[in-house]
């Protein structure tokens, strides 16, 4: 009805998508952080006739919307889940934070947790109170907003503090250093689990400089206690991280 073609890969190859966004061959985008990570290494400088590049999946690095603000690339980022019939609430470009669609009520519970009402949601899959509850960790501002911050089962609790990855990804994956990122929790008998970042570089960098970073940007339970080199993170064929299998991602 609106005249569209509907291209759907085999495969994403960066390098392909970078020359259709640069020639207008495209009008809206949806993408996952990683695979926009890629277009950037990829050589992406505009998108002429880009409507929106939608990213979903996870939180967007802060580093990947500095990025695409400044070569004028539209990414609008988008929470959702199948059981809500994708999208809930996305953001204006370049945004961190999301407004509800039309129809949507958004609460946050005690623990964190994001619930999600409205005729969207799939039949059965709310709980008994009526809620569907997303396993998501997020917080709704004074505007109205949501924030998400990653899954509430990933969050590392280390002496005592909750820490959420994705903020300590954020920090990582702002070193120009730093390829790609991940960071999960591990036993540890002092701190309960400690903080432990797997890390693939761009280039040589040391420990200490990486810690420094990370230092200035975030409260010192949430530096890594640990950091892993890796040759690359363990992903989906859709570029999300399988946080399960970071301990097996060894050089």
């Amino acid at each position: 009805r609106a005249g569209a073609t509907a291209v759907l890969p085999r495969r994403f190859d960066a390098h392909a998508v970078t020359a259709g966004l640069e020639a207008g061959d495209y009008a809206l985008v949806s993408l996952v952080a990683t695979q926009v990570r890629r277009l950037r290494d990829a050589g992406l400088e505009h998108a002429t006739g880009l409507r929106a590049l939608v990213l979903g999946g996870a939180p967007v690095p802060p580093d990947l919307l500095d990025w695409a603000r400044e070569h004028g690339i539209p990414v609008q980022s988008t929470y959702g889940m199948t059981e809500s019939a994708s999208q809930v609430a996305v953001t204006e470009p370049w945004a961190d934070a999301a407004a509800p669609l039309p129809g949507v009520d958004l609460r946050i519970a005690p623990d964190g947790e994001i619930l999600v009402r409205g005729p969207m949601v799939a039949p059965g899959a709310a709980d008994a109170d009526g809620w569907l509850h997303t396993g998501d960790l997020g917080s709704i501002g004074r505007d109205g907003l949501l924030r998400v911050q990653g899954r509430l089962r990933d969050l590392i609790i280390t002496g005592g503090e909750n820490v959420a990855p994705a903020v300590v990804e954020a920090a990582l994956l702002a070193h120009p250093g730093v390829a790609d990122a991940a960071v999960a929790g591990a036993p540890d008998p002092e701190w309960g689990e400690r903080v432990t970042a797997y890390v693939v570089e761009r280039r040589p960098v040391a420990d200490y400089e990486l810690l420094s970073f990370c230092r200035e940007r975030l409260a010192g339970y949430q530096v890594p206690k640990a950091i892993v080199r890796v040759e690359r993170l363990p992903r989906n064929a859709g570029g999300k991280l399988l946080r399960d299998r970071l301990g097996d991602a060894v050089l």
